[in-house]
């Protein structure tokens, strides 16, 4: 078997088991064995194409893996809409009473019917409240 075709298989192998793993391990591996098996085609042997091997491997493992690891901790996704509200204070605009079913805040500038978390709660105007959640065009809050 030609000394090209070996490193293409252990290329092959290297990205196979790059596949079932979750680390960026192998991938550099690959691509060392794809490049030896490069020079091996162009006809330089054994050991010149494992010394190729070895330095293109390490090489992208060690200038790659890091960018690869950067990647894979992509920071939490961006809460839009409602569930942006989420957690911001607001300002009771309007007596909040649940069992009267009034009660008006201002998030961010804008006025929202809003209720409080408490089941019986009565939250008076002009008191800074958390918005808690939001369901459907209510802002429930929280003192």
């Amino acid at each position: 078997m030609d000394l090209w075709l070996v490193w293409v298989i252990l290329a092959v192998v290297f990205a196979a088991g790059e596949l079932h793993t979750n680390g960026f391990f192998l991938a550099p591996f690959a691509a060392g064995a794809a490049i030896a098996a490069v020079i091996s085609l162009a006809g330089l042997g054994l050991a010149a194409s494992t010394i190729v091997f070895l330095i293109a491997s390490f090489a992208s493992l060690g200038l790659l893996r890091p960018v690869a690891l950067r990647h894979r901790r992509m920071p939490t996704a961006i809460r839009t809409g409602t569930a942006a509200l989420i957690g911001h204070r607001a300002m009771v605009v309007e007596r909040i009473a649940n069992h009267e079913g009034i009660g008006l805040v201002k998030i961010g500038g804008e006025v929202w019917t809003a209720r409080s978390i408490e089941e019986d709660g009565v939250i008076e105007a002009g008191s800074p409240v958390e918005v808690v959640e939001i369901r459907g065009a209510t802002a429930l809050v929280m003192e």
